[in-house]
């Protein structure tokens, strides 16, 4: 088991589109990095409300939860959350999971970005979501960097992939809200 170097990951992790790792002066980077990849956020947003007075619940999601919002920026109010999209569209290998960890711009900030894990064979964009812990509103700047994705090669295969499972987010492609699958026949 050992991390995929950046010469391997564009060989063997499909990233569209793919980024080198060139300084862009004035923006969050973004590209590939020694050992996976920084993903960068899309222009489309969904920013937690409560102007309806709904309860956040996974089992029944309320999408009225949300104020949409496509823009260059995206102002998350004080103690509040966002979901975003990455640009990215990515394909792990059956022998790769991808590990999401926050960028250490935005952490500095008190922006927490969270990822669950990419299983081998999951296909997709990435629903990014974004917390801004902070007493105070935090911008968000679409087409930038927002979080790194670390790749890790499994010393064998796995046994049963995120395809294998039919996993319910395989082949997002773009923000996806959350939802439980419902039993059959219900």
């Amino acid at each position: 088991m050992g991390v995929l170097p950046d010469w391997r990951i564009e060989r063997d992790v499909k990233i569209d589109p793919f980024a080198t790792a060139e300084a862009r002066p004035g923006r969050i980077s973004y590209g590939v990095t020694s050992y996976g990849y920084d993903v960068r956020v899309g222009r489309r947003f969904k920013v937690f409300t409560n102007v309806h007075g709904t309860i956040v619940d996974p089992k029944h999601f309320d999408s009225k939860s949300f104020v949409d919002i496509e823009a260059d920026f995206c102002v998350i109010p004080p103690n509040s959350f966002a979901l975003a999209e990455t640009v990215e569209y990515l394909e792990i290998p059956r022998n790769v999971i991808g590990v999401c960890v926050g960028k250490s711009t935005y952490a500095r900030c008190g922006i927490i970005v969270n990822v669950t894990p990419l299983e081998p064979e999951w296909r997709g964009r990435i629903t990014i979501e974004i917390s801004n812990t902070t007493p105070l509103p935090a911008k968000i700047y679409a087409g930038e960097g927002i979080a790194q994705i670390l790749f890790i090669e499994g010393a064998e295969t796995c046994r049963t992939s995120y395809a294998d499972k039919k996993g319910k987010y395989q082949d997002q492609l773009g923000l996806t809200l959350p939802f439980v699958k419902k039993e059959a026949g219900a």
